[in-house]
């Protein structure tokens, strides 16, 4: 069952993002896809955190395991977490 990665951001440090986003791809990001990366969200309904949305989509939990827990992206992840405010939650597809 696929699962997604949801991330949402309030960018501090562009620079620093951009820097994340170049080692982000170097860590095998291919065990998943990106269908969302939207830097300019608009909510709709209730409070939303930040500007930027960013959804990844892994075939199962484990390549997302797999990718998230990786020693590249591990050496990745600080620099996403220095440059903005982020919160993120694992979702299961529907089927």
């Amino acid at each position: 069952m696929s699962v997604y990665f949801v991330v949402q951001e309030q960018v501090d440090d562009p620079a620093g993002l951009k820097n994340y986003m170049k080692a982000a791809r170097a860590s095998s990001l291919g065990r998943g896809r990106a269908i969302v990366v939207d830097d300019d969200v608009r909510s709709i309904e209730g409070d939303w955190h930040g500007s930027r949305l960013v959804i990844l989509e892994f075939d199962d939990e484990e390549a997302f395991r797999d990718w998230y827990d990786s020693p590249e992206y591990q050496a990745a992840l600080p620099l996403r977490l220095s440059s903005t405010d982020s919160r993120g939650a694992l979702a299961k597809g529907l089927g």
